[in-house]
């Protein structure tokens, strides 16, 4: 490697959900340090982006294809600069990650990944829900519906929807229709599902409705991008329900049992 090669890096960084305090400490300090602020304006948040120095070159990539922004990103990490590439959610969902990874280390660019918080864990958060209740649901499934992009056979929405876990499906709106029909052949109709618009944004939107409400109520609100959905057991749990790790009577390496 030249030293003009390794003078420069690039830091791929989740931005969260929205909200600016909802970033980690690592991500808001790789963006205070950047140097180029390549930045995924349609999704992100502007105020992340305004945290960046005030003589940040920032580039926004809502026009742009993979192939302008790798270009852009290569050409200023090899003049030395500190790049940070901003991206919505958590760097290791639905994020273009793997492609761009791959053509900077081929380039020998040096990259470090930081992970954000997702959608999910937001809108969890939000409805002070917990979306594994022991005895109830013990798994999280994250997917999409297929789309335009597709989904693996193996990953086919009725496959996932047999387990009934709690499901959260991101990039599903602009299909919720087709979703809940799939969706109607495995939960119980009166599954509570959230749906969640731009969560942890100043103009959130928030519900819990039915199964068999979701297309209608998307319907009405026009919902197509920026919606996730979490159908869950769990958004209703019993009252009963408790984690064994607290209980007196669980036995574990730092407590005894009764």
């Amino acid at each position: 490697m030249t030293s003009e090669q390794t003078a420069g890096r690039v830091w791929i960084v989740g931005a969260g959900p929205g909200a600016v305090d909802l970033v980690t400490v690592r991500a808001l300090r790789a963006i205070e340090q950047a140097e180029v602020l390549i930045w995924t304006d349609s999704l992100v948040n502007p105020q992340l982006a305004a945290l960046a120095p005030a003589d940040c070159e920032r580039i926004r990539t809502s026009t742009l294809t993979l192939e302008e922004v790798m270009a852009l990103m290569l050409e200023r990490a090899r003049a030395g600069k500190r790049v940070v590439r901003l991206h919505d959610g958590d760097t290791c969902l639905y994020s273009a990650l793997h492609e761009q990874l791959c053509r900077l280390l081929d380039a020998d660019v040096e990259v470090e990944v930081v992970p954000g918080l997702s959608a999910y864990q937001a809108t969890a958060a939000a409805l002070r829900a917990e979306l594994t209740i022991p005895g109830l649901v013990q798994t999280i499934v994250l997917s999409r519906a297929g789309g335009r992009t597709g989904v693996p056979e193996t990953e086919a929405l009725e496959r996932l929807a047999a387990l009934k876990a709690s499901l959260c499906l991101y990039l599903s709106a602009r299909h919720v229709a087709e979703v809940q029909a799939e969706l109607l052949r495995h939960y119980p109709a009166d599954t509570p599902v959230a749906i969640g618009y731009r969560v942890s944004w100043p103009d959130q939107w928030l519900t819990v409705v039915p199964l068999s409400e979701i297309a209608r109520v998307s319907a009405e609100r026009e919902l197509i991008r920026t919606t996730l959905y979490v159908v869950s057991p769990a958004l209703a749990p019993p009252g009963e329900a408790r984690s064994r790790l607290y209980s007196a009577s669980h036995d574990h390496l730092f407590r005894g049992g009764a």
